[in-house]
């Protein structure tokens, strides 16, 4: 369940994962690796929170990993 604070929409790490299809563990991944910046906001409970627009960014990178993929299984063939 989203949570709203001053009248911003964030979203915790399993929804976002849900919502653009990829592992908690991907996930962790590329923040560890400074794929996205600008992930401060936490809950109470010390758990990360995302806005609309950051979950945007990680779903674009998310088809730009699939389309790479993609590519190079239609290469090797």
């Amino acid at each position: 369940m989203p949570v709203v604070i001053n009248d911003q929409t964030y979203y915790r790490t399993v929804e976002v994962c849900r919502m653009v299809g990829i592992s908690r563990n991907t996930l962790f991944r590329w923040l560890k690796e400074g794929i996205f910046s600008g992930v401060e906001y936490r809950d109470w409970r010390g758990w990360r929170l995302f806005t609309s627009d950051q979950i945007e960014t990680i779903r674009t990178k998310t088809n730009h990993v699939t389309v790479i993929i993609g590519e190079a299984e239609g290469i090797a063939t």
